[in-house]
């Protein structure tokens, strides 16, 4: 079966505390947006996940989400098969739009959906939390805020569809080193230009400051971006590195000009926000 894995934008994220485990509590209201990865997935007899990508540069062994994904399947199921997955990648990988988190969540439904194990939504977000803090809300893929360490989730259906130019320079940015970077005073030493806004809800992500501090060239373009008349606002997703521009109409040259001032290996894309689910 074909599946199809979309990518998210964080509107918000707050980073509240270190957790013992290691990780942060997070305040953060995710959205999905019109740009996915496609799954193609079979199982058949045997055992074992193969995985193929046309994208050299994402990792087929057990680094892979998509691989931990079968693996806590299996686990919980008690079945035995053989997986393959091929992988067409369109999401860039360390951009902050939660690709490889939304790759196996889309495996987790896709193998659900073939063995008819019929897990229902909560049990497989429940599965998800095992693999990563973003995976469980992939599961449903609408907006909903996300709290603990980003599993405790609930809806938010007051997000109006919007126009965004996603915007990346070539190098990823580690979400683990960017958390590591983001003590309490870093995340409330965030700078903006004035608050932003979309809809009700304020644009901010504390992560912004430590990545800026070490990635130098962000700054730069979200101050770019922002002295552009069709953006309303700018701000980095997740971890980075990829900076969103909500557009008053849409992106029009803008990618384009953005290409000319910052390089060609620049990656946009010009995606909806909160699409209808049949854009999903």
């Amino acid at each position: 079966m074909t599946i199809q894995a979309p990518a998210k934008v964080n509107l918000v994220l707050r980073i509240l505390a270190k957790r013992a485990d290691g990780y942060h509590d997070i305040e953060t209201l995710m959205v999905p947006v019109s740009l996915s990865d496609e799954l193609d997935v079979e199982v058949s007899t045997g055992t074992g996940i193969q995985i193929v990508c046309d994208d050299p540069d994402i990792p087929v062994d057990s680094s892979n989400l998509i691989w931990q994904a079968t693996d806590v399947f299996v686990r919980h199921t008690g079945l035995t098969f053989l997986t393959r997955v091929v992988l067409k990648k369109h999401i860039p990988h360390g951009a902050g739009l939660g690709g490889g988190s939304s790759d196996a969540a889309a495996l987790l439904k896709a193998l659900d959906n073939l063995h008819g194990t019929n897990l229902g939504v909560q049990q497989l977000e429940r599965l998800a939390s095992v693999i990563g803090s973003d995976v469980p809300f992939f599961i449903r893929g609408r907006p909903a805020f996300c709290r603990g360490r980003g599993e405790l989730m609930e809806e938010s259906g007051e997000i109006p569809s919007a126009h965004l130019l996603l915007v990346k320079p070539p190098f990823p940015v580690s979400t683990r080193e960017a958390y590591q970077a983001c003590s309490a005073r870093g995340a409330m030493a965030a700078t903006r230009p004035g608050a932003q806004y979309l809809g009700g809800t304020e644009l901010l992500n504390d992560l912004e400051a430590p990545v800026f501090k070490k990635f130098l060239l962000l700054p730069v373009i979200k101050a770019w971006l922002l002295e552009q008349e069709e953006v309303t606002s700018a701000m980095m997703s997740g971890s980075g590195s990829t900076l969103f521009a909500v557009l008053r109409n849409g992106a029009g040259t803008l990618g384009h000009r953005a290409k000319a001032r910052f390089g060609q290996h620049l990656w946009t894309s010009e995606v909806v926000l909160n699409p209808p689910a049949a854009e999903l």
